[in-house]
């Protein structure tokens, strides 16, 4: 174990200690007597003298000391304990050399930059409290949820950094962050939204925050003297960590915050996000761990989304197949259980609760320890020993298994021809509407040849030995049997197997149908690109030149995309659907199409194809990884995993020949994405000499399509993938590209699976939650040149302080909810305002002192009232720029016109009271003013404002007054806004004795005259702009307020005078995410804007 670096003297005092390793800092010492052969005088002597004088020593029989050359002085930093249940003191020798070889691999090449070795030792005794630190945290989070050590790294974690109160700091890590060559041993704290560094050496202290929102990737590098490292990358800069305790938690939790984070805050639609991660003060590192291991499980057994995970047991099962047991890992959820063999992928069997009928403990014996027998209701049953907590989860999942179970019967298959009961009941429900048969039933163009009935016969005898139906086992023999191609007879079935849309059919009988009646005959977006497409999928299939194929293709697609109005309905999945339907009935190719959408393929179909690109940033790192030549020959390829964009999002239905491509959906449907990027893999190594020799992306884009137009398959198709003149102007191009041999989809697929068949589904949803930072955040970068392309031409903010208004303004709101902004563009959807986070900005951004005052909360809310045009209580990036613009960029007239509308309907909000009559000349001067916001800016064609009666020009010099507290010239403006007031109440006196205002500004006089002595009785009482009987007549207009203004020089020159918005935006910043404010200075030029 690690210990407080204590002093020792005399490293080697009266020869109690023997040194087994040493280097120039470090020794590893042996006690003696311990390890040595019994009897021996020293040792007897030391064993002796360890009782009598140090009782600690009988316990700790190996040490490791810290030196510093040419000291006397050395320091004991770690221990290797005696554990009693252990044999002898081999567990004391593996935790000492476990901690040597920790300290040789990551601190002893870092030592040697220290010029004064006196810093070494205060460096590593820094390093060694960490890691004491950290070791504590692990062992008290085990069993407790808020341990000490957790409390006292938030306290110094609120107190160094100052965040806001909201911030809930997850966990924390020890560790050094690299300057240059010089490491600086800290702490890294890790939060909901930031990450955060701290560290105090040799009298120097160093801290920063880096938000998730500003993180562009993550990556593991090893360079120099750090072993192994953790790189951070953000726009501004780069950042290295090393010497974890444990760097692969560190580097998982890191990726896994980053990346809620950023779905969070940078995709408010399309992306998945688990409930429990919706709510971030929820966030634990437990909590991580549990999501982290869940999206392994879903992907590994493709389960649907919302499936919870309850139990992780480790276990082993019978295998009849195997006459043995194989042991493994259970994992138990609402409606599954999944058995997963130690070598993923080797053995996995997957059991729906629904098909169980018991779950039962039997008698424990020596050679099966601990058995549970789960039956099924097909007469199956499976054999589960060496349960360690049986009782607890045989308790668990009986409960559960009640709840599930329903009275309606249980069909287990739905290919079995034998029940005419089950089609007469299947035709009544789906009532003469839906296909009841798949199309290649009625369009099959091929009589079954020799080598389909083999491939009969071969899955024959597979279900035979392994079962039927979604419970069967699933090992390599089914691997091979499916790389050969399902036999059409069986590829509905077992695409519905393979991928259980059979248990989510039964679960929702009926479901299809009603849909279908429901979404049939409406028009929106999504039908009319359904429309569209429909002829376009597979135009070549006879199934889809006919009217039948069409209405069923249709009505799929259009059920889906009313099931699911978050995706709709998106390009390459009628080509999916199209396939789907060929091989499966109707309502099966729904779910199967449900499966593939949701589960197999999540985050891939929707509006931006964030699940695609993730895994194209993913395959592009494979290519690096597995095809190191490749990628050596061909420095950019993004090109490549661009052509295979197509791939993913059809899998390969797009680019080969019909039944080869049928042959990789048997391999997704068995493998899910897995057999996807190993398929890409092949491909790429296939052609590597030919890509690597090409000379531009066309060249490269061509090798691969004539590749991929000439793997076959054993069965002839009928219907070529391309066209006839394409196959002409490729024949007439040979002399330009060399002939490629026809290959066997049989082959590559076995090829995919020998060479890289040891990809693994933990190894992808690593590289995905990394990758999909860098997703992310580019398409914040797109998003974020249209909002300021967009919003440019409106504004006179210069572009590059428009962009550190953009910055700002991101990150201060939440998401919000998409529901309510569906008649707004996506840009504008992407971040709003709510009223407290406009506020907190505008104290910041307001160009007056006066901003901390109580009156200016009200200017504030009124601000934010006037801004939020369509009422839906935001404001968006848009309203907020034009806002800013006016305030900084527009002159003095249209300043105080800004002024003006914050004291009239809408910007002042007025107390009407609930007399219970109509108030018709408040809501007309509203409508006007809601009409006159929504229109845009026409300068040359100025509309006439609203008068302002004396309560609301009463309000207004209120506003004028907060606004000069604290300036300079206070005195001055102050007695200057007293003569315009005093001007302005006998302009607004003398109209009202007059009997009317001045000029055109006359808007609702009429109608004010007309009012009822009720409601002006009611509205005195009431206050606010009814709040004085004489409002009907006293009235003052926007051009008289501006002309008395202009009377006074102070104030002209108040609102003139040139204030600097970038730097009122670096301070917003700077205090917002805690960034070195030098640095973001330095990286933006000062503009000097008038206000």
């Amino acid at each position: 174990m690690w210990l407080n670096p204590e002093e020792v003297l005399l490293k080697n005092a009266l020869k109690l200690w023997v040194t087994e390793r040493s280097n120039d800092f470090f020794l590893l010492q042996r006690r003696r007597g311990h390890g040595e052969p019994t009897g021996r005088i020293t040792g007897l002597l030391v064993g002796a003298l360890d009782t009598v004088l140090d009782s600690n020593a009988r316990v700790t029989p190996f040490r490791i000391l810290l030196q510093v050359p040419g000291s006397q002085i050395s320091w004991v930093i770690a221990s290797g304990e005696m554990n009693r249940h252990a044999v002898g003191s081999v567990s004391a020798i593996e935790e000492v050399n476990k901690h040597w070889d920790w300290l040789v691999h990551n601190l002893l090449h870092s030592l040697s930059v220290f010029e004064n070795k006196e810093d070494v030792a205060s460096f590593v005794k820094g390093k060694v409290k960490g890691l004491i630190a950290e070791e504590v945290q692990g062992r008290q989070a085990a069993q407790e949820e808020d341990p000490e050590k957790f409390r006292e790294a938030l306290m110094k974690f609120e107190l160094r950094f100052g965040l806001p109160s909201s911030e809930k700091l997850v966990t924390f890590y020890s560790c050094c962050c690299w300057k240059g060559r010089v490491p600086r041993q800290g702490f890294l704290y890790l939060s909901i939204n930031h990450m955060a560094f701290y560290s105090f050496l040799l009298g120097k202290e160093v801290k920063f925050v880096i938000p998730w929102a500003e993180m562009t990737g993550l990556e593991r590098v090893s360079t120099g003297l750090m072993t192994e490292a953790i790189r951070v990358n953000t726009r501004q800069r780069q950042r290295e960590f090393s010497m974890f305790l444990n760097l692969d938690e560190a580097f998982r939790v890191i990726g896994q915050l980053a990346d809620i984070a950023l779905r969070r805050l940078l995709d408010s639609e399309g992306l998945e996000l688990d409930r429990v991660l919706q709510q971030p003060t929820r966030i634990t590192k437990r909590i991580l761990e549990e999501q982290a291991l869940r999206e392994y499980v879903l992907a590994l057994f493709r389960l649907p989304r919302g499936e919870r995970l309850h139990e992780v047991a480790s276990c082993s099962v019978w295998t009849p197949h195997a006459r043995c047991h194989t042991a493994g890992t259970l994992y138990t959820t609402d409606s599954y259980l999944c058995f997963c063999s130690r070598e993923e992928g080797s053995c996995i069997l997957l059991i729906p609760l629904s098909e169980v009928l018991s779950i039962e403990k039997a008698e424990s014996t020596s050679s099966l320890p601990n058995p549970v027998i789960v039956s099924l209701r097909t007469k199956k049953a499976f054999q589960l020993i060496e349960l360690q907590d049986r009782d607890e989860l045989v308790g668990s999942l009986s409960c559960r298994l009640k709840a599930l179970h329903s009275p309606t019967p249980y069909y287990t298959f739905y290919y079995d021809t034998g029940f005419s009961d089950e089609e007469e009941i299947e035709e009544q429900v789906l009532r003469n509407t839906v296909n009841s048969e798949a199309l290649m039933t009625a369009f099959h163009q091929n009589q079954p040849g020799s080598m389909e009935q083999v491939k009969e016969r071969l899955w024959d005898d597979h279900f035979s030995e392994f079962g039927r139906g979604v419970h069967m086992f699933r090992t390599e023999k089914i691997q091979r049997l499916v790389a050969m191609g399902i036999p059409e007879s069986l590829r509905g079935e077992l695409w519905m197997t393979l991928s259980d849309a059979s248990s989510e059919l039964e679960s929702h009988q009926g479901y299809y149908t009603n849909l279908v009646q429901k979404s049939m005959g409406q028009s929106n977006l999504a039908t009319e690109e359904i429309e569209r497409d429909l002829h376009r999928s597979l135009p070549d299939h006879p199934a889809f030149q006919n009217p039948t194929g069409i209405a069923a293709l249709r009505r799929v697609l259009t059920a889906y995309a009313h099931r699911n109005p978050k995706i709709g309905y998106c390009q390459s999945m009628n080509i999916l659907a199209s396939v789907l339907l060929l091989y499966a009935k109707e309502e099966e190719a729904f779910w199967l199409l449900v499966a593939v959408c949701e589960r197999m393929l999540p985050d891939y179909f929707n509006r931006r194809v964030i699940g695609a690109q993730v895994d194209q940033s993913v395959f592009e790192e494979l290519i690096r990884e597995r095809l190191p030549e490749l990628a050596e020959h061909v420095p950019d390829l993004s090109s490549l995993s661009s052509v295979s964009l197509s791939w993913f999002l059809t899998l390969f239905l797009s680019v080969l020949p019909f039944h080869s491509a049928v042959c990789v959906v048997d391999c997704f449907f068995f493998h899910g994405i897995k057999a996807i990027f190993q398929l890409g893999l092949a491909v790429l190594e296939a052609n590597a000499a030919q890509l690597s020799a090409s000379i531009d992306d066309g060249q490269a884009l061509m090798i691969l399509t004539s590749f991929l137009d000439q793997v076959g398959s054993k069965e002839s198709s009928c219907f070529p993938s391309s066209p006839p003149a394409a196959e002409e102007s490729g024949c007439s191009s040979d002399a330009d590209h060399p002939a490629v041999a026809h290959a066997n989809i049989t082959d590559l697929i076995n090829e995919s699976y020998e060479k890289f068949g040891d990809l693994t589904v933990r190894q992808i949803e690593r590289l995905r939650c990394r990758h999909r930072i860098r997703v992310l955040q580019a398409h914040e970068d797109t998003t974020k040149e249209n909002a300021l392309r967009l919003v440019a031409p409106d504004v006179s903010l210069p572009a590059e302080l428009l962009a550190d208004v953009y910055d700002l303004f991101k990150v201060s709101p939440e998401p919000f909810s998409t529901e309510v902004f569906s008649g707004r563009s996506y840009m504008e959807r992407q971040y709003r305002l709510d009223r407290p986070q406009f506020k907190s900005l505008y104290g910041l951004l307001v160009p007056w002192p006066g901003g901390s005052n109580q009156h200016a909360d009200t200017v504030a809310n009124r601000t934010f009232t006037l801004l939020d045009q369509d009422q839906d209580n935001l404001v968006t990036f848009r309203e907020f720029a034009g806002w800013l613009d006016a305030l900084y960029c527009e002159e003095f007239n249209e300043k105080i016109q800004l002024l003006y509308r914050l004291h009239i309907p809408p910007g002042c909000s007025t107390l009407v009271p609930d007399a219970g009559g109509g108030v018709k000349d408040y809501q007309e001067q509203l409508k006007q003013m809601l009409e006159d916001l929504a229109k845009k800016k026409e300068k040359d064609v100025e509309k006439p404002l609203p008068l302002m009666n004396q309560w609301e020009f009463i309000q207004f010099c209120k506003t004028l007054y907060s606004m000069f507290h604290g300036d300079p010239e206070e005195n001055d403006l102050f007695q200057a806004i007293a003569t315009v007031t005093s001007l302005v109440l006998q302009i607004g006196e003398a109209g009202h004795r007059g009997g009317h205002g001045s000029g055109s500004e006359v808007t609702g006089q009429e109608e004010l005259k007309g009012a009822q002595p009720a409601q002006v009785a009611s509205e005195s009482a009431g206050g606010g702009r009814g709040g004085l009987a004489a409002e009907k007549e006293w009235t003052v207009s926007y051009a008289q307020i501006l002309a008395s203004l202009l009377t006074e020089q102070a104030l002209v020159n108040f609102f003139e005078k040139p204030v600097d918005l970038s730097a009122l935006i670096a301070t917003k910043i700077l205090k917002t995410l805690n960034f070195s404010s030098q640095t973001f200075l330095q990286s933006r030029k000062t503009v000097q804007l008038k206000h």
